[in-house]
Order: C-alpha cells, then sequence, then structure tokens
C-alpha cells in the first residue's frame, strides 16, 4: 500500500491546530523553537531540513517524514541531496531505517510531482 504523503499532511493540520488551540503555550514555544533552528546561520535551511528529514527516518517517525519532505523540496533540495541524506539515515539507523527511507523518498518523490503539477498549471492557465 502507497501512502499518500502530501495528503498525510493534510489530515494532519486540522489536528495540529487543534493541539495549538488546547496547549498554546506549548505549540508557541515548540514552533518559536523550529523557526530558531532552521534560521540560516553556519548551515543553511536546506541543509537543516535534509538532517531533520534523516532524522525522521532514523526514528522512523511517518508524519515528520512527510513534513521535512515537504519542507526539504521548498527549500530546493535535489533528488540526490535527498538520496545521501537517505544514505546517512540507513547508516545511522540500520535495517528499519531502509524501510522508513523507502517511504522518506516515496514522499519526496510525491511532493515534487505536486509540485510540477501545480507549476504546470500555473504556466498553461488551468
Amino acid at each position: 500500500m502507497q501512502t499518500d504523503w502530501p495528503g498525510m499532511t493534510d489530515q494532519l493540520r486540522p489536528q495540529l491546530k487543534n493541539l495549538h488551540g488546547g496547549a498554546p503555550a506549548v505549540m508557541k514555544a515548540f514552533s518559536a523553537m523550529a523557526q530558531a533552528v532552521l534560521e540560516a546561520k553556519a548551515l543553511n535551511t536546506k541543509t537543516k531540513e535534509l538532517l531533520a528529514l534523516g532524522i525522521a527516518v532514523a526514528t522512523r517517525c511517518d508524519d515528520c517524514i512527510a513534513f521535512h519532505a515537504k519542507a526539504a523540496i521548498e527549500q530546493g533540495a535535489s533528488q540526490d541531496e535527498v538520496l545521501e541524506t537517505l544514505g546517512i539515515a540507513i547508516y545511522m539507523g540500520a535495517g528499519p531505517s531502509v524501510m522508513y527511507a523507502s517511504h522518506a523518498f516515496e514522499a519526496f518523490s510525491q511532493f515534487t510531482a505536486k509540485n510540477s503539477a501545480k507549476a504546470e498549471a500555473r504556466q498553461t492557465g488551468t
């Protein structure tokens, strides 16, 4: 069974909004931490998203894979960069990471296709 990774992020958004409403102080602090760590400094934001994707694979978090695959694409990550990142995740996480790396690459591929379709629709005006 293939996972619909873009759909997963869409389905999670309402629950994350509920979490923000139910635990606003915690979620505000988490959001502030995310903004602080993703700010480009010694490492650019794309590199940080690739690191997050690799960690998502090693920790076996499907939801994290979905969001960080999407974010890596938004930051301009290439297929080669994602595959190298997944190689490191496999190295660090052994066999289970091989399975989750396949999830992450599927997510990257689906988000890439979705972005390409959106760009093509804008160009053709449909």
